[in-house]
C-alpha cells in the first residue's frame, strides 16, 4: 500500500473509532450515553492502536501532523514527504468525520446541546485560559510524540507487548483531559441544566 494511501486510511479509521466513541457517549439516545470521559479515553486508545496496526507497515502510522512535523524536525522523516503525509491525514480526518456524521445521523437531530455536537468533531478547553490551555495542547503534544519515539525504539520493540501504541494517547488523554478537554458528561450537564 503506498504510504499516502495508508496515512489516508489509518486516520480515517482513527477519526472513525475516536470520534464515534464520543459520539456514542455525548449525544443523546445512543447506547452509551453520559458514560463518561474514561470511555471515551480509552475508546481514542484503542482506536490508535488500531489505526496503527492497521498501517504502520506501510508509512509508520503518523496519523496526526504533529507526530509528522515533530519527526521531520529532528530528521527522522524527510521534510520532502510532509505535505503529502499531511495532505492524507487531512482527507483521512475529513472522511472519517463524515462517516462518524451518517453513523449518527438519528441522533444528531435529537441532541440540542451544540457543545456536545460540537465536542464530537473537536476539543475545547472545560476553562478558556488561551496561555494554560497552550501550555496543554503543548505539553499533551510533547508527550505524543515523546510515545511514539520510545515505542517506535527497536529496543523498545517487543511482540509481547500488542497494545502499547495505543496506551500512550490513552495515557495523555487520562492525564490532561480533565483540563484540555470538553468531553466530560458532567461538563454537558451542566450546561443542559440536568
Amino acid at each position: 500500500m503506498p504510504p499516502f494511501l495508508a496515512e489516508l486510511l489509518g486516520t480515517m479509521l482513527l477519526i472513525v473509532l475516536g470520534d464515534g466513541v464520543v459520539a456514542n457517549v455525548v449525544l443523546n439516545k445512543t447506547k452509551g450515553q453520559n458514560a463518561g470521559w474514561i470511555v471515551i479515553t480509552a475508546g481514542w486508545g484503542f482506536g490508535v492502536a488500531v489505526a496503527v496496526y492497521a498501517v504502520g507497515a506501510f508509512s509508520g502510522a503518523h496519523l496526526n501532523p504533529a507526530v509528522t512535523i515533530g519527526l521531520a524536525s529532528i530528521g527522522k522523516f524527510p521534510w520532502a514527504s510532509v505535505p503529502g503525509y499531511i495532505a492524507a491525514q487531512m482527507l483521512g480526518a475529513l472522511l472519517g468525520a463524515t462517516i462518524v456524521w451518517l453513523a449518527y445521523l438519528p441522533h444528531w437531530a435529537v441532541t440540542e446541546s451544540q457543545a456536545g455536537k460540537l465536542a464530537v468533531f473537536c476539543t475545547g478547553p472545560a476553562i478558556r485560559d488561551p496561555a494554560a490551555n497552550l501550555l496543554t495542547e503543548v505539553i499533551g503534544t510533547f508527550v505524543l510524540v515523546l510515545g511514539v519515539l520510545a515505542i517506535l525504539t527497536p529496543k523498545n520493540l517487543n511482540p509481547l507487548h500488542g497494545w502499547d501504541a495505543g496506551f500512550g494517547r490513552s495515557s495523555s488523554a487520562f492525564s490532561y483531559g480533565p483540563s484540555a478537554f470538553r468531553w466530560r458528561a458532567d461538563r454537558l450537564r451542566d450546561q443542559s441544566g440536568s
